[in-house]
This record gives structure tokens, sequence and C-alpha cells, in this order.
């Protein structure tokens, strides 16, 4: 696949084209879209498609994205701020 390439900006297109197609859409495509916007660095659509996900099989694998993703984004470490 593309996203393991490195390629996320095709990754992206065709997993969008894959749920516009999908009947009812997959868990895993939301889930692989996440993985594409977070290597991005695009957080808010990571989190959303994870969310997407997880809303049609809340035992898969994007609970534990976006539980580490949102560690990721909720890290505070004070003595950073102070300098």
């Amino acid at each position: 696949m593309t996203l393991k390439r490195g390629d996320t900006d095709t990754a992206i297109d065709a997993l969008q084209e894959i749920l516009r197609s999908d009947n009812p859409p997959a868990a895993d495509a939301y889930y692989l879209l996440g993985n594409a916007f977070r290597k991005k660095g695009d957080w808010q659509n990571a989190l959303n498609n994870y969310q997407e996900a997880i809303a049609l099989d809340a035992s898969g694998p994007a609970t534990a994205a976006r539980a580490m993703l949102m560690d990721i984004l909720n890290f505070y470490h004070k003595d950073m701020f102070n300098q």
C-alpha cells in the first residue's frame, strides 16, 4: 500500500474513495485513514477517523491508536515551559 511507502496523499485519496463507495463503511478503512492523517501530522483528522472506526468496531485497533494519540497530544512537561 502507498501508506507504507510514505505516499500519504495518495493513500488518503484512495481510502476516501473506498469510503465513498463502500456500503456500509469499513472500520479498517477509517483506521487506515486515521493512520495516514497521523503520519502527515494532521491530528484532528486522524482523531476524527479513529473515532469513526471506533463507532463501527470498538474492539478494533483504532481504540488503541486514538488513546495513544491522545496521550501524545495531552503530554505536558512543565520544565519545557520554564526555560
